[in-house]
């Protein structure tokens, strides 16, 4: 099973992913924190995440309430 990311007070959170970036990729991750950059410049909270067992780069948001479901 998968390994969920934990807050601080280490409870875990769930997280929409908007985009995966190969981290093969030449320009690392950048490709993925500009893209990251420009949803923050949207007004979303993204961030840029390693999943280290597909090798990619994602750029996630927290899940909102209303995403609970999907």
């Amino acid at each position: 099973m998968g390994r969920q990311a934990q807050d601080s007070w280490g409870c875990a959170m769930r997280r929409t992913i908007l985009e995966r970036f190969p981290a093969g990729d030449p320009r690392g991750s950048w490709a993925a924190e500009e893209f990251a950059a420009a949803r923050r410049g949207e007004g979303l909270a993204a961030e840029v995440v390693m999943n280290l067992d597909q090798d990619v780069f994602l750029v996630v948001v927290p899940q909102q309430p209303a995403d609970a479901g999907r």
